[in-house]
């Protein structure tokens, strides 16, 4: 992953930390220590530092806590969690794909504030019963309050918190569309984000004495996230009900396998795009039989164009990723990031090729307004 490194597996779960993760760790390394050192005479020499570091450590693992409750929550409803990376402002379960019901997506999405208010209790509960002094009842308390904290800012109702997934939940409920609740809670998401920056803004110019820097860089990491959450789901509105036959280039590279050489060079080649240099052979019945490279044209001398044709230097069908005419749009923009392709083979119903579908014929489509609406 992008700045990040792989930290190995937990419960079959690929784990990384990004890079900004050290500078945090440090941070509240040094931070903690300090504040040991300050209130305990008796700590000396690297002790509070130590101790600092281990409370770091136990506040890290609250977060991961945090996110492998959304993993599990996803699992039970049979969803692959790809990875869970710890950054700068926390953590993040990639899921494979959405829940596919609203009620499905509440539960994932309230498994991680769950699981923090769970230790919270659990800590406060054994700071309570358990006969803890100093140092580690300072700690203890700590990871509650932090694990607490974590917890309720967490539900703040705005993409990307796990409170706005509850609220896309909520709105997908009442109106039966998951991509309106996307974009409603992105559009909280970027009012909370405006509204930490501000609050920070204040403090840093001494107006307010609530917020810090730390409150600006939140409200920028909340409101670059709602705006992207809420162009995915604008995205993702327009796509839906449409299918890969919609997209499928109308230029597509094919030629069939009785034209002759000399046909293929004038009727295809001159004619198609630049871009194509290679097409799609296909039979009388329409059905891909293999491709040819127009550099078979240089291959072959100008006297025998008329009388080879395409089928006697067709090449067999490599590497090529075919779905069905009928899938979803959605769908195959996914395909096409899990597969790194540049192109897919679309095939109608009676297997018969339909084209080429290029991840730009999806851009373009959806730049044409009159073209995203379903028949």
């Amino acid at each position: 992953m992008n700045g990040s490194i792989r930290a190995g597996n937990l419960f079959g779960i690929p784990f990384y930390i990004n890079t900004s993760w050290f500078f945090v760790l440090a941070l509240v390394t040094w931070s903690y220590g300090s504040g040991l050192a300050y209130e305990f005479d008796t700590l000396t020499g690297l002790a509070p530092w130590i101790l600092g570091f281990f409370a770091a450590l136990l506040l890290f693992a609250s977060v991961l806590a945090h996110e492998l409750g959304h993993s599990f929550a996803a699992i039970r409803q049979g969803i692959k969690v790809r990875s869970i990376t710890l950054f700068l402002f926390g953590g993040l379960a990639a899921l494979e794909k959405e829940s596919d019901s609203p009620g499905n997506a509440f539960w994932v999405a309230i498994a991680g504030p769950a699981v923090s208010i769970v230790l919270f209790g659990v800590l406060t509960l054994i700071n309570t019963v358990l006969p803890t002094s100093g140092p580690v009842e300072a700690i203890l308390s700590l990871l509650a309050y932090l694990n607490l904290v974590l917890a309720l800012f967490n539900l703040i109702p705005g993409l990307p918190l796990d409170g706005g997934n509850v609220l896309k939940a909520l709105v997908w409920k009442i109106t039966g569309n998951p991509y309106k609740g996307v974009g409603f809670a992105s559009r909280v998401g970027q009012l909370f984000g405006w509204i930490a920056i501000v609050i920070g803004v204040l403090s840093v110019l001494g107006v307010s004495q609530f917020g810090s820097v730390w409150t600006i860089l939140i409200g920028f990491f909340l409101l670059q996230n709602a705006n992207r959450s809420a162009q995915f789901a604008e995205v993702q509105e327009q796509l839906d009900g449409l299918t890969a036959a919609d997209a499928v280039s109308a230029d597509s590279p094919i030629v069939q396998q009785s034209a002759t050489l000399r046909q293929f060079a004038d009727e295809a080649v001159l004619t198609a795009d630049k871009r194509w240099r290679r097409f799609l052979v296909v039979n009388e019945a329409e059905r891909l039989v293999g491709t040819i490279g127009v550099s078979v044209l240089q291959d072959v001398a100008r006297e025998d164009w008329e009388t080879l044709t395409v089928g006697d230097r067709l090449q067999p069908v490599e590497s090529v990723e075919e779905i069905a005419s009928d899938r979803p749009l959605l769908e195959v923009l996914k395909l096409f990031e899990e597969k790194q392709v540049s192109e897919l083979v679309v095939l109608d119903k009676d297997r018969s090729l339909l084209g080429l579908l290029e991840k730009s014929s999806i851009v373009q489509l959806l730049q044409k307004p009159s073209a995203v609406t379903p028949a």
